[in-house]
């Protein structure tokens, strides 16, 4: 089947511990709404206080996989996608994998002997999310994993691959092999800038993947932050996004189309040195559930129509379609059949 294993996805597996807050509970952790940040000693203790005080959801989660996730659901073709990360032998690694089967992804996950599985904090107040990742295993993947002939073949039968921002926090060195593999053989390579502080404290990383990229995703927030990091003197959304698709290329001639989305407000195009703006579907406040997995779903449901060589303007379509279902939704979940026409 042609389209067998055709989109790859990277990154960290995060079981995601969702539930609607009070205002109380993120000062006492000290958690910014809107923001996504790794764990830090302080937060360590919200993750209990969640699950014993709240009512919690569990869903398979992390960025990448959200997105994966996604595509696979819009495609509705078995088996068009698969996923590589780290999980811990547990049972939140379990119930990851149930989940992922269940979403019809091809999941060879590295399991880590030691680490518990990787848990992601979704706090949810009004409608708005915030996330405080605590890595653990997702943390330990190991570039052997990805070397394994069985592992490798699935880079190989890509034609398309995505990896979000987060995974430079962890194996720099998987990012840039496949990276390196895509260019060599005419591939599509994805990646999304993910969060604000990856742009300020793995800039370097960053910026060694960045010549491999095609196609780059991100938010105005995160934008914006990229550009103060680079020095460029602007916080206008479609400028940036410009400069960023006209950074230099691995290959000295090939192109980078760069994708902002900002919420409520039109998604930035830019490519061949013009910007595009595309509307998103408007959504009425009181259907709004949660924006857990909404920029993720966007990418998801981009990375659908692209796989299938369809033009940008539809890629953008179906990346709105799949934000607007999921923000009706809690987490980043979705119902049994996409109605994308």
């Amino acid at each position: 089947m042609a389209y067998e294993g055709i989109l790859l996805g990277m990154g960290n597996p995060l079981l995601d511990i969702s539930a609607v807050v009070d205002a109380s509970f993120l000062e006492k952790f000290d958690v910014k709404l809107n923001n996504a940040i790794l764990a830090e000693e302080k937060h360590l203790p919200m993750y209990d206080e969640l699950a014993t005080e709240y009512d919690v959801e569990y869903i398979a989660g992390g960025a990448t996989q959200n997105s994966i996730r996604v595509a696979q659901w819009m495609l509705q073709i078995p088996g068009a996608t698969s996923y590589m990360g780290c999980i811990g032998k547990d049972k939140f690694g379990e119930e990851m994998k149930k989940n992922s089967i269940a979403a019809g992804v091809n999941v060879q996950y590295d399991e880590d002997e030691v680490a518990p599985t990787g848990t992601c904090a979704v706090c949810v107040l009004g409608g708005e999310r915030s996330l405080i990742a605590n890595l653990s295993a997702a943390n330990c993947y190991k570039v052997e994993h990805l070397k394994r002939p069985e592992n490798w073949a699935l880079v190989e039968k890509a034609k398309y691959i995505y990896i979000a921002g987060f995974f430079l926090t962890v194996s720099p060195a998987a990012i840039q092999l496949v990276a390196e593999h895509a260019a060599a053989n005419h591939k599509v390579f994805c990646m999304n800038l993910s969060a604000p502080f990856i742009c300020e404290f793995f800039r370097e990383v960053q910026e060694k993947a960045m010549p491999y990229v095609d196609y780059l995703f991100g938010n105005e927030t995160e934008a914006q932050t990229f550009a103060k990091v680079h020095g460029w003197e602007t916080d206008d959304v479609p400028e940036i996004a410009l400069k960023i698709s006209q950074l230099p290329t691995s290959s000295g001639t090939g192109k980078r189309i760069a994708v902002i989305t900002q919420g409520a407000d039109p998604v930035v195009v830019a490519e061949d040195g013009k910007v595009r703006l595309f509307p998103v579907i408007l959504l009425p406040k009181e259907k709004l559930v949660d924006t857990n997995g909404a920029g993720d779903a966007f990418v998801g449901g981009f990375l659908s129509q692209l796989v299938l060589e369809k033009p940008i303007e539809e890629c953008v379509r179906a990346g709105c379609y799949a934000a607007n279902v999921i923000i009706q939704r809690s987490g980043c979940t979705y119902p049994e059949k996409p109605d994308f026409q």
